[in-house]
């Protein structure tokens, strides 16, 4: 069995002459006026120079992250009465990367300790950790475990709060 076979004119016959309706155009995202470009370019351009400085900072501040994860590391109870000698080191490479060579590599002792106190807003080191870091490499004494975390944290503020313009 087939089916019956369809007209010729199937449907609606008053919609025999209907035209569809074209859809318009597709809106174009690109602005339609010059003030709307230049703005455009201006913030790009502030964007860019954004991230320029701020890849700068971050490349400019690395030596400080690597200062921090090393003193991080430095644990009192294994290294003893080395701890002080290897506190001096990291605080002294930093501030080789903050400042001239010539300006610190001199530096030791008292001169040392009262440079790295000048160089804050506030002094980071206390009298007794500043001596410690004076006659420390040349006399290691062991230091128990609170005061070693007080150095510890000092040098991690110094390394923070440290000026880099100021004469010394």
């Amino acid at each position: 069995m087939s089916a019956p076979p369809l007209p010729e004119v199937f449907g609606n016959y008053a919609l025999g002459d209907f035209a569809e309706v074209a859809a318009p155009a597709d809106i174009s995202w690109l602005p339609q006026t010059a003030g709307w470009t230049w703005l455009g370019v201006l913030l790009l351009g502030f964007a860019l120079n954004r991230c320029w400085r701020w890849l700068k900072h971050c490349r400019h501040n690395r030596y400080r992250r690597e200062a921090i994860a090393r003193l991080g590391n430095l644990s009192p109870e294994t290294l003893g009465k080395q701890l002080v000698t290897e506190v001096n080191k990291l605080l002294k490479l930093a501030a080789m990367a903050a400042y001239s060579r010539e300006r610190v590599a001199s530096l030791y002792g008292e001169e040392w300790a009262g440079f790295l106190n000048r160089q804050c807003e506030s002094a980071p080191f206390s009298p007794q950790q500043a001596a410690m870091l004076a006659t420390g490499a040349y006399n290691p004494a062991s230091l128990d475990t609170a005061s070693a975390i007080a150095l510890l944290e000092a040098s991690v503020a110094w390394v923070r709060e440290h000026r880099e313009t100021t004469d010394g």
